[in-house]
């Protein structure tokens, strides 16, 4: 029971770590001095920092829901959900650490240099470089896993079997999201909370 408990844990902090990122994160026309501020910024360091703090936990949490369906004939698929999301989660975060790290650095060396080009020239290096490869593989393999991991638990007949499904949309639409407007990427944000949390309630109401 205490380890069920500290993966419902893990969900829920890691459903308000996906809110605040997006609620969190300055949003600017990033080609400009404006943008470089932005990425300097406090609040990128910290809205990106829960970002990757709530993959963490989301991977704990996870590992939690596997335990409980392990004793069901859902095993297979939980195993399979779970080797899909850890995978995924792992290719994810180095980009997140680029994304965090890198950016900053490349936005306060064009406000000390007052240049736009030199802004836009490592801004694309560092997202379309090779990485954004990997980071597209784990976005599609997380989606994937949240995918089976909705269908082992609507096999599985222990936890209620619509449970899996928010958390499952959430992450199928986590990369589109990130071509949409800023209200629809926090309206985002509070759906895979919501699926975060409902997974982490059904979790204390398994039968």
């Amino acid at each position: 029971m205490t380890r069920t408990r500290l993966a419902v844990l893990s969900l829920a902090v890691a459903g308000a770590c996906f809110f605040a990122y997006p609620a969190i994160r300055p949003y600017t026309v990033e080609a400009s001095l404006a943008g470089a501020g932005a990425f300097a910024s406090t609040a990128w360091l910290l809205s990106h920092t829960l970002a990757m703090m709530g993959f963490i936990l989301l991977v704990l949490g996870l590992l939690g829901l596997y335990g409980i369906l392990r004793e069901t004939k859902a095993e297979p698929q939980g195993i399979a959900a779970l080797v899909l999301t850890w995978t995924g989660v792992g290719l994810i975060l180095p980009y997140y650490g680029a994304e965090t790290f890198a950016l900053a650095a490349v936005g306060r060396e064009a406000i000390e240099q007052n240049s736009v080009d030199l802004l836009v020239t490592l801004t694309d290096a560092i997202r379309f470089g090779a990485g954004v490869w990997l980071f597209g593989a784990g976005l599609l393999a997380l989606a994937a896993g949240s995918i089976l991991f909705g269908a082992a638990i609507w096999r599985s007949g222990i936890l209620p079997g619509w449970s899996g499904i928010p958390l499952a949309l959430g992450f199928v639409l986590f990369l589109p999201q990130f071509f949409a407007p800023p209200a629809v990427r926090i309206a985002h944000g509070l759906l895979v909370m919501i699926g975060c949390w409902l997974m982490a309630w059904s979790m204390t109401k398994r039968r």
